[in-house]
């Protein structure tokens, strides 16, 4: 099971690069979140896919028991869950207000900081 995980985890990695290297605002964003979604199934399947016991520690006992599941990975996805989905929806709407000041989601249309009738710096001093 876990060398499908794996699959899957480089054919999202895979995925998510080529969208980011679009020229389409949408396309990148949608690179960033099929990222994130790659690092959380990463961090899962480095914590081991088995059917463990859940990790609660019983009465009486200092350690968990062998067997049980690792809750390290299981927080650190909980975490970047929340992170990554704050910031989808800040690039959502830093991308919805690009796209009315502009009127375009093409990067290489955006360029209001770099108008293309400037003429170049100089070559030497």
């Amino acid at each position: 099971m876990e060398v499908i995980f794996s699959l899957v985890v480089g054919i999202f990695f895979a995925a998510a690069v080529y969208l980011m290297l679009s020229k389409k605002i949408i396309r990148i964003l949608l690179g960033i979140v099929l990222l994130g979604n790659a690092v959380n199934m990463l961090l899962f399947t480095a914590g081991r896919l088995t059917p463990a016991i859940p990790p609660i520690i019983p009465g009486g006992v200092d350690v968990l028991p062998p067997g049980t599941a690792n809750p390290l990975p299981q927080a650190l996805i909980l975490t970047a869950i929340v992170i990554s989905f704050s910031f989808f929806c800040f690039l959502l709407v830093l991308t919805y207000r690009a796209y009315q000041d502009l009127g375009t989601d093409d990067t290489g249309e955006m360029r209001v900081a770099e108008p293309l009738e400037d003429p170049l710096p100089p070559s030497g001093y």
